[in-house]
């Protein structure tokens, strides 16, 4: 084993991707901007999981993020002279053709470059003997072992499929400090740290609840975990970037699509509810306290499929009588469809105002949603009847634009195999093959016992404002569900919150909850509370349930609607 840092104590792991789209020029930002050992990018998440299918069925040498390639093109020479190791999970499901068009271009641009890659997480050809059905994409989530291999071959880029988001931050910390497989404790702070920076400029100030207390977000540094022996990290950026980094906006994102207490990975389970967070000066927040647990013994399975074809149309209704008017559109365009398909679905959102002063306010939006296995009767069909109503409607019969013909969904599920199934290998930089074991000791995953609650406040004057005007919160998906984390900033705030955010009272403050199951995990050490809404993303952010198909703006939601908060804590 080689240190990848020239401190044996520390080591500084940046990211400067969060999805694959995020800025093209922070990989440079990063390396030209302070002193980094390694440079980390996610590129994956479910919906890109299956653009990178779409993308591979078209061309079976693609299915990895061309983006990362680009930023090679520009910066190879720049991370080779800085000494700087990058890992990153951009090969999707093409790891060894990404490898092989990197060393393309490292040979283009004249220069040696080591590049590994770690596979066996595509379980595709053989979905089906695992029960795992005959999807489009079928990905199991490894873990950081393959990524150290290659680390500890000299690798100067690790290149990997799906593995956990946290992977690519773990992998080097346990390459650098010789961490062994059974060392929980600093194997739960380093995904930790993973977890907090894997989504970029979000540590740093984006999509943070109380933005308007940061004084310079017009574009944020991409952050940076100081990775530490025992596991322990700080978060920072590089000196005079924007945005911030607080113990809000590290909290902001550990709420970040979490389930319970237990943070489930294929080489540990951290305990969330054990994470101490403080301030270690201007734009450095500590995490330590995190323990860890050995893993469960088997791996998350990311399954993507083609549930057949959409369409949409989206009218304006302007003015008097919208519920009727939009009534009339529905009946219409229903008893005129020549065929109806499998599944179609009206909102009406009333964003008109009496009186208004722009036409625009005083509109409301009707959209029709069409969903079927043949494209036929999503397509044409559909689409040139919602037209045809444009001079035989409501009065004022217009459109956000036309609909055309329809388009292909994608349907995510979740599936398990037990992790001795999956061939978790690691192919280093001269071409030899490591098999990667899987962990030997599991332990299986059990709800956390719900933690002793403090005193609620005495009963007081209270005033009925917005939630969040004291509570901060932090919304996503996982498949067809979505989170919400909700956390307070002193004691006497949490005291309050922790009894007056129910489930039930989330159910009242979001009625598109009230029918769902919603689970509460208490996370005291964060004055923390979050929220688990199954079913309110349907099948996936592919599947375009409702208008904001990835929870991004459920939190602000909850925050925006009207509780009873006491005087002394506003």
């Amino acid at each position: 084993m080689s240190m990848l840092a020239a401190d044996p104590e520390l080591i500084r792991i940046g990211n400067c991707s969060g999805f694959y789209g995020d800025r093209l020029s922070a990989m440079r930002e990063m390396l030209d901007g302070g002193q980094l050992d390694v440079l980390t990018g996610d590129y994956l998440a479910e919906l890109t999981m299956l653009i990178l299918g779409r993308d591979r069925m078209k061309d079976p040498s693609l299915g990895y993020a061309k983006t990362f390639v680009r930023q090679i093109e520009d910066c190879l020479g720049l991370a080779l002279e800085r000494n700087v190791q990058i890992v990153t999970n951009a090969g999707g499901l093409n790891p060894a053709g990404l490898a092989e068009k990197l060393r393309k271009v490292a040979a283009d641009l004249g220069l040696d470059a080591k590049i590994a890659h770690v596979e066996g997480d595509d379980l595709l050809g053989r979905a089906g003997e695992l029960g795992l059905g005959a999807p489009l994409t079928a990905n199991a989530y490894l873990g950081a072992w393959g990524i150290v291999e290659c680390l500890n071959a000299g690798a100067d880029i690790v290149v990997t499929g799906r593995v956990t988001d946290a992977s690519v931050i773990v992998g080097p910390a346990a390459a650098h400090f010789g961490w062994g497989r059974t060392d929980y404790d600093q194997l739960a702070g380093a995904v930790v740290a993973g977890h907090v920076i894997e989504c970029g400029t979000q540590a740093t100030g984006g999509n943070f609840a109380f933005f308007t207390e940061l004084a310079d977000l017009g574009r944020p540094g991409f952050p940076i975990a100081e990775v530490r022996r025992d596991g322990s990290s700080i978060i920072t950026k590089h000196q005079g970037t924007g945005g911030a980094v607080t113990v809000d906006t590290v909290a902001a994102q550990l709420m970040y699509e979490i389930q319970g207490a237990r943070y489930a990975g294929p080489d540990v389970t951290a305990r969330l509810d054990s994470i101490e967070l403080s301030s270690d000066g201007p734009d450095r927040v500590l995490i330590g306290g995190v323990t860890g647990e050995a893993p469960p013994p088997q791996l998350k399975v990311s399954l993507n499929t083609l549930g057949g074809f959409r369409n949409e149309v989206e009218f304006v209704l302007t003015g008097l009588d919208i519920e009727a008017k939009a009534a009339l559109a529905q009946r219409q365009l229903e008893s005129w469809l020549p065929v109806r398909p499998a599944e179609l679905t009206w909102t009406l959102a009333r964003l008109d105002r009496p009186d208004a002063e722009t036409e625009e306010q005083a509109s409301a939006l009707l959209r029709c949603v069409v969903r079927d296995p043949d494209p036929n009767k999503v397509g044409r069909g559909f689409s040139n009847v919602a037209v045809e109503l444009a001079l035989a409607s409501y009065p004022g019969t217009n459109f956000t634009s036309l609909p055309g013909n329809g388009s292909p969904y994608g349907v995510y599920t979740p599936g398990f195999v037990d992790a001795a199934e999956v061939p978790h290998a690691a192919v280093l930089p001269q071409g030899t093959r490591v098999d990667i074991e899987p962990a030997s000791d599991t332990r299986e995953l059990a709800e956390v016992a719900a933690p002793e609650l403090p005193e609620p406040l005495p009963a007081s004057e209270t005033r009925r404002v917005p939630l969040g005007t004291i509570a901060l919160a932090r919304s996503g998906d996982k498949g067809g569900n979505a989170n919400i984390g909700v956390w307070v900033r002193t004691d006497e705030q949490w005291r309050w919150l922790v009894h007056a955010l129910t489930v039930e009272r989330v159910k009242q403050l979001l009625p598109e909850a009230a029918p769902l199951t919603v689970t509460r995990h208490v996370l005291p050490n964060l004055r923390a509370v979050n929220f688990i809404i199954e079913g309110l993303l349907g099948q996936g952010v592919a599947y375009q349930a409702r208008f904001d198909p990835q929870a991004k703006g459920l939190g602000e939601w909850l925050r925006s609607r009207h509780i009873d908060i006491p005087l002394e804590l506003l």
